[in-house]
């Protein structure tokens, strides 16, 4: 089981991996040029203003979770760590946090979408571009508070 603990500064290049090695495999429909310009994005806006958790397994970052109150800017976990319980790991921990969580997904993430529904996302909404505004649909999920 993974350990979760704060993000510090020094996590930063390491996470930006993360979101990079994770990105190709969950948004193959992304360019290789949108992926360059959202990893300065991710490096200099998203990790700075987002409340992040960071997934460690031996001491090693493997993933990670960007929260924006109690919405999930941001999900991701290496691949040479996926299936191993590290994404359910931040999501409970940020239920734990926050409560009622919320997050956007590209619907043709299909992986993500059952991800987030296995864990009591329901769909609340959808909207035809994403932040980019590419013409890329984003599924909208909840999580109600759990007691």
């Amino acid at each position: 089981m993974p350990k979760i603990r704060p993000y510090t500064p020094e996590d930063r290049d390491r996470l930006v991996e993360i979101w990079h090695q994770a990105s190709r495999v969950g948004h193959p429909f992304l360019s290789a040029q949108d992926l360059s310009e959202q990893k300065v994005l991710v490096r200099d806006i998203y990790l700075p203003k987002a409340e992040n958790w960071v997934a460690t397994d031996a001491g090693e970052a493997v993933g990670f979770i960007g929260l924006l109150d109690c919405f999930v800017g941001g999900l991701f976990v290496h691949p040479s760590a996926h299936g191993r319980g590290v994404g359910r790991a931040l999501i409970e921990h940020a239920a734990e946090v926050k409560g009622q969580l919320e997050v956007e997904v590209y619907a043709l993430n299909v992986g993500a979408l059952e991800f987030y529904q296995r864990l009591g996302f329901i769909q609340t909404g959808i909207r035809n571009s994403d932040d980019q505004g590419r013409p890329l649909q984003l599924v909208r999920l909840t999580r109600p508070h759990r007691e």
